[in-house]
């Protein structure tokens, strides 16, 4: 199925707007969230993401990542660093990119309704890191 025109602009501007690094990924999150987005995976291997929503619809968008090897062996360390750079604002998607690159991760999916983040590499390993509380005080 395909989605619709006004969802397919909101997703083109994020994915501009991310790649550009002006848009933070919990601004991406909420705008996806609000249009029905439950999921998307990222796949650098083959340079595209693909955006799943809650109706079953589903979306792909061109990916650029840097161009650098994926890294062989998968280091959670480094994708837990590149992590945190973008949760404390520090680094947006590009360096996010290169960052989890260098660290051996292929891609990732975002579970926006199971609020997490599975990275992936390219044996098989699988690192989860679940989206930041939000402080409501």
């Amino acid at each position: 199925m395909n989605i619709n025109h006004e969802s397919k602009l909101i997703i083109d501007e994020c994915v501009k707007e991310s790649h550009n690094g002006t848009l933070s990924f919990g601004a991406v999150v909420e705008r996806l969230m609000a249009i029905g987005v439950e999921s998307y995976h990222a796949d650098y291997r083959r340079c595209e993401t693909t955006y799943y929503l809650a109706s079953d619809e589903t979306y792909i968008t061109e990916l650029t990542p840097p161009k650098i090897a994926i890294a062989d062996s998968f280091d959670v360390q480094k994708i837990q660093q590149a992590v945190g750079g973008a949760q404390q604002g520090e680094i947006y998607y590009p360096e996010f990119m290169r960052q989890t690159m260098i660290g051996g991760c292929i891609g990732y999916f975002v579970w926006i309704s199971g609020r997490h983040v599975q990275y992936l590499g390219r044996y098989g390993e699988t690192h989860i890191e679940h989206f930041p509380i939000k402080d409501n005080n």
